[in-house]
């Protein structure tokens, strides 16, 4: 099986940048789709043989996520258990063998403005996960909005403490992992550096290569095994992130 995920930057003018062509080339069974910053009827992108959910946040531009699956799931869950209803962040969707989570974990802002409810989201997520493990294994994807190691950005020293590299949120993703959880692309690629899968706009930053990897899948620890591939395709454009993308035997 083939999973893909993209923080798309806005999907309307992502498609305006060969979004299609994109999808059309990985030929995935799912495909996950985090900062759609639309309602559902605003862009239509409707490619046969795919069922698709978006989530949307209450306010317009914002946030949201959207999956695209062949497979028709048992059931669509929006939000986390219950909770984290206005922005559009987490949409589970079941399947026979296994849930997958298409999560865009809120952004800590500039000066840790927002820690404390990414700290909520974070304990939220990490317990709703645990509890669907013990029904069956868990894919969870997308943009987590932390780089977990200094391994995982160009810069770490200049970053410290910074959203997405601070000590609380680089502690929740340990915390997540300690919880039954596998970083798929750290289990193929331990060591493997230089590789990211954000940039800012900024300072000719994809350029240089001053990027970020945020953007994950996450398996519970019973699938590891059959974890066949993980990739993170810089060389792909349209956003200031790229996909990334898992093959697993499930």
């Amino acid at each position: 099986m083939k999973l893909v995920s993209w923080n798309v930057n806005g999907f309307r003018a992502c498609l305006n940048k060969g979004f299609e062509e994109v999808f059309n080339n990985f030929e995935a069974d799912i495909f996950c789709i985090q900062e759609t910053k639309m309602q559902p009827d605003q862009a239509d992108f409707s490619p046969e043989l795919y069922h698709k959910y978006f989530f949307s946040a209450v306010k317009k531009g914002y946030s949201g996520t959207a999956v695209y699956t062949k497979e028709k799931p048992l059931n669509v869950i929006y939000g986390v258990d219950n909770k984290h209803m206005d922005e559009g962040r987490v949409i589970t969707c079941e399947f026979e063998n296994f849930y997958l989570l298409c999560c865009y974990t809120p952004n800590a802002q500039n000066e840790l403005k927002r820690i404390d409810y990414r700290m909520e989201f974070e304990d939220d997520l990490r317990n709703y996960m645990v509890k669907l493990n013990k029904t069956k294994p868990v894919i969870l994807c997308g943009d987590l909005n932390v780089a977990h190691n200094e391994i995982d950005l160009k810069n770490p020293k200049t970053n410290r403490g910074n959203a997405g590299f601070s000590d609380q949120e680089r502690g929740k993703f340990t915390e997540l992992l300690n919880s039954g959880f596998t970083d798929s692309f750290r289990y193929l690629y331990p060591d493997l550096s230089g590789v990211y899968s954000w940039w800012s706009y900024r300072f000719n930053a994809r350029k240089n290569n001053a990027g970020w990897r945020i953007d994950y899948f996450v398996v519970s620890n019973e699938i590891q095994n059959k974890i066949l591939e993980a990739k993170i395709h810089s060389d792909i454009f349209g956003s200031d992130h790229c996909p990334v993308s898992l093959e697993i035997g499930i």
